[in-house]
């Protein structure tokens, strides 16, 4: 099974080196669900929100790995203050789409540990409908695809017989 899996991301990694190139995917890439990026409208995200999320989700490599970048990195990759990363970051913590995890020290505060088991929860709704979508549209291609050859023919009765 593993090796399967394997053998999966590599193929997926060189569809997207055709697409990208291979100095631009070895230099690192993010994995995001579309659904999240398909329905920010109706999670109510800004563009800078997305952005914020997208910028998390390349600093997060496994699961149990949480991303923790600081303010100030995140605005200068996006060319804004810091303060509007924080006051965006609070917005989203707000709407329960993030959630922030002190990391303190002896010497003092470190960057924070983000988690965005809240934005996955609100999306979970757009992902089942998304994959109904897709079980529906290819119900609908095999049920095309059944149909398709010479036309069945019947004998009709005369009712005058």
């Amino acid at each position: 099974m593993a090796a399967k899996k394997q053998k999966e991301s590599s193929a997926d990694l060189r569809t997207n080196e055709k697409k990208w190139t291979k100095p631009l995917m070895d230099a690192g890439w993010t994995a995001l669900p579309s659904v999240i990026i398909e329905n920010q409208r109706q999670l109510m995200l800004s563009p800078l929100d997305l952005n914020i999320i997208v910028y998390l989700a390349s600093k997060w490599w496994t699961a149990e790995g949480k991303p923790f970048p600081s303010k100030t990195t995140m605005a200068k990759a996006m060319d804004v203050h810091p303060r509007t990363i924080q006051k965006h970051i609070a917005a989203l913590e707000g709407a329960g789409y993030l959630r922030r995890e002190e990391r303190r020290t002896d010497t003092g505060s470190r960057t924070n540990i983000y988690h965005l088991d809240g934005l996955i929860q609100a999306a979970a709704p757009f992902a089942i409908e998304k994959l109904a979508e897709i079980k529906d549209k290819a119900e609908l291609a095999q049920r095309r695809q059944n149909r398709r050859g010479a036309p069945k023919l019947r004998i009709v009765q005369d009712d005058d017989e």
